[in-house]
């Protein structure tokens, strides 16, 4: 994500962020199915719950507000930075971040770590409900709010053993939901594999 401009509108960053990622206008919220990846013709993903939509709104103001590119290493970079925070009530946040800070392990280590220790010195919106004011805010007012403002400090004991906690959760929900998941994709690929 380019370098934002901390006086215009989180509204009008968002609208950019949306474009210079490729995203539609609407950031994808309207969309009724998620689909992440292809085996042959059929769309591997999951539907777009409200949960998700909900998390979603807050998580690309994150975007502007971090200014974490959606890249891979973007994405963990700020599922470390929002886990670290705390996802409140959002439920979605707190599995996809998860996830998020599984991959951050092996794709980008280092990444995810400085991620995690400003995460744990600053705070996210998942504490607050969606509102069109946050919208008016410009990015420079929610940088503050946030606490993304000010230089992050040096880690601490707390943040290593908070870092290997949440890391050692991660891992674990992640190797779950893959073992879950595992019989009902392989089913399908033979079923793809017999039918072309």
């Amino acid at each position: 994500m380019a370098k934002m401009d901390l006086a215009i509108s989180v509204g009008e960053a968002r609208a950019r962020y949306f474009e210079e990622s490729g995203f539609p206008p609407d950031g994808g919220m309207s969309q009724s199915f998620v689909a992440f990846w292809k085996l042959g013709p059929i769309p591997i993903g999951f539907p777009n719950s409200n949960a998700r939509r909900r998390a979603l709104q807050m998580h690309d103001l994150h975007h502007v507000a971090t200014g974490y590119p959606p890249s891979w290493t973007g994405e963990v970079e700020i599922s470390a930075w929002e886990l670290a925070t705390g996802c409140g009530g959002y439920a979605f946040a707190w599995t996809i971040t998860l996830q998020g800070l599984a991959v951050g392990l092996f794709v980008s280590p280092i990444k995810t770590w400085r991620a995690w220790v400003r995460g744990r010195n600053t705070r996210s919106l998942y504490a607050e409900q969606f509102s069109e004011s946050l919208l008016r805010k410009s990015v420079g007012e929610l940088r503050r709010h946030l606490g993304l403002d000010r230089g992050v400090p040096r880690a601490t004991l707390g943040d290593a053993l908070s870092f290997g906690f949440w890391s050692s959760v991660a891992l674990a929900q992640t190797a779950a939901m893959f073992a879950l998941l595992a019989l009902p994709v392989a089913g399908l690929a033979m079923l793809v594999r017999a039918l072309v």
